[in-house]
């Protein structure tokens, strides 16, 4: 499993003109799913977002973490992370999970976020068009993946 994480001033998320969901200040991740993720994958990667330390302590060093800040968090569906990009002008998505697992895993990503983060938390809908504004902090970018086994 995979997420790419921003640290942001503020994101937003619209589905179909509808805006789906806000944060200010924290972290917008977005979520790829790889065949073989089980739900063990989904429950680290989000202790990980919660407690990946790229937030400025008084010294202004990246020592804290969105637990530290309960900042927000916006989580986006985006199968193309998962995509073999290796050779040639066109991505593969065979390493992608299958549709109906990568929601599957998604949601236990999205509700362990949310069962264990006291900040607020939104979330783009899995499989539609989505248009996603983010105002990047920093810019402070990092890739998080864990591998099945």
């Amino acid at each position: 499993m995979i997420v790419l994480i921003q640290r942001a001033r503020r994101g937003a998320v619209h589905v179909e003109g509808e805006l789906a969901g806000e944060i200010g200040p924290g972290l917008v991740c977005l979520v790829g799913v790889s065949q073989g993720d089980g739900p063990a994958q989904a429950q680290r990667l989000a202790e990980r977002v919660l407690n990946y330390r790229v937030f400025p302590d008084e010294q202004g060093r990246m020592n804290r973490s969105l637990r530290d800040t309960a900042g927000g968090v916006l989580v986006v569906p985006q199968f193309t992370l998962a995509a073999d990009t290796r050779s040639g002008n066109r991505p593969s998505f065979t390493p992608a999970a299958a549709p109906a697992e990568a929601e599957r895993l998604f949601n236990i990503f999205l509700a362990a976020l949310q069962q264990h983060h006291a900040g607020p938390a939104a979330s783009g809908r899995f499989g539609a068009d989505m248009q996603v504004e983010l105002v990047n902090d920093g810019p402070v970018t990092f890739w998080l993946e864990t591998r099945p086994g």
